[in-house]
């Protein structure tokens, strides 16, 4: 046993996970076997010159998802619990997407095909998420929850907080005011947008004025406004935010933000009714990348998290093989359009 055991000093996932990852994972290969007796702590403390208190925090964890079953006086052992089929979700998102898309299949693809996931959607209404919630999240190993309303997302908290939080993965954005210690995959909106524009900010200086179209009804975080007129405050732009791209005249000297993938649309069109040309007199900027900004225009400029690895990090958290809250990476992905 003490040789599935693979401790990484250099690796930041806790030295307790690292043990509880291996164990788990000799279970999954078949190289450890219901019935198999764990070493001692003692020994396991010996071997990896590790303290007692991460074996024994390694081992209450297997205790709590029943990897392991411990008997006075004769030590622990292998349950006969198969740990993929011990897990059951309960899956909630906002609304459906491409990216959305992206991030239930990475989930699903990494915790594997034996992993029952119950699907749930409330389309950005609280009205529908205190439907949802009370009357279906039972009976589940983790509850995986996107939270963004158009409103009510404050009473939206009184609903989460009653949910186990060593059950819960919160994805997509940390939520104030959760009381205890849940697992998390989230975005800093407000930084991440600055860092990126910053890097892109050889290309926007071509550019007088900043336009971003955020609209006045809409369930995305004011961290981005936040992080938007912070980078034009520190940085010397003009920064306009327009909420309906629909009733604005297309200016030269100004870059445009956008967040909505029907505002792409209508401002791409309004641009082509005028003399400027995009990446010169006017520049795009787009929220979240998908494949078709890679052709339009010949190439959509994208800040974008990464989708894929936002998903496949749930997945790490619901089955222990990282803990914690965690950020997202994020990224600018310069095309011709700026």
């Amino acid at each position: 046993m003490l040789q599935q055991i693979a401790i990484n000093d250099f690796s930041s996932t806790p030295k307790y996970l690292q043990i509880y990852n291996s164990i788990t994972e000799g279970i999954r290969n078949k190289d450890i076997l219901p019935g198999d007796k764990l070493p001692s702590i003692f020994e396991v403390c010996a071997e990896f010159d590790v303290s007692k208190r991460t074996v024994e925090r390694a081992y209450d964890l297997l205790k709590e998802k029943k990897v392991i079953e411990s008997t006075k006086g004769k030590g622990s052992y292998i349950s006969d619990l198969e740990i993929n089929r011990a897990l059951k979700v309960f899956l909630l998102f906002n609304k459906l997407s491409a990216h959305k898309k992206i991030i239930y299949d990475a989930f699903t693809s990494e915790l594997g095909p034996d992993v029952p996931i119950d699907f749930f959607i409330y389309n950005n209404d609280f009205r529908l998420f205190k439907t949802i919630l009370p009357n279906h999240a039972h009976g589940y190993t983790h509850y995986v929850v996107i939270p963004h309303f158009y409103e009510g997302g404050e009473r939206a908290v009184d609903l989460i907080n009653t949910l186990p939080k060593h059950k819960l993965v919160v994805m997509d954005k940390l939520i104030t005011g959760l009381h205890g210690k849940y697992s998390a995959v989230y975005q800093d909106f407000e930084n991440d947008l600055v860092q990126a524009l910053v890097r892109a900010l050889p290309l926007l200086r071509k550019y007088a004025t900043l336009n971003i179209l955020f609209p006045d009804y809409t369930y995305h975080p004011e961290g981005i406004l936040a992080g938007f007129h912070r980078f034009c405050n520190e940085y010397g732009f003009q920064a306009h935010v327009t909420p309906d791209i629909a009733s604005v005249d297309i200016m030269p000297d100004c870059a445009y933000i956008n967040l909505m993938e029907e505002d792409l649309v209508t401002l791409i069109k309004k641009i082509k009714e005028t003399p400027y040309q995009v990446g010169r007199e006017v520049g795009i900027l787009s929220y979240n990348e998908t494949p078709l900004k890679e052709l339009l225009l010949d190439g959509i400029t994208v800040i974008s998290t990464d989708f894929a690895q936002m998903g496949r990090t749930a997945a790490q958290l619901v089955m222990g093989r990282v803990a914690g809250q965690i950020k997202n990476p994020f990224q600018l992905t310069v095309r011709k359009s700026l």
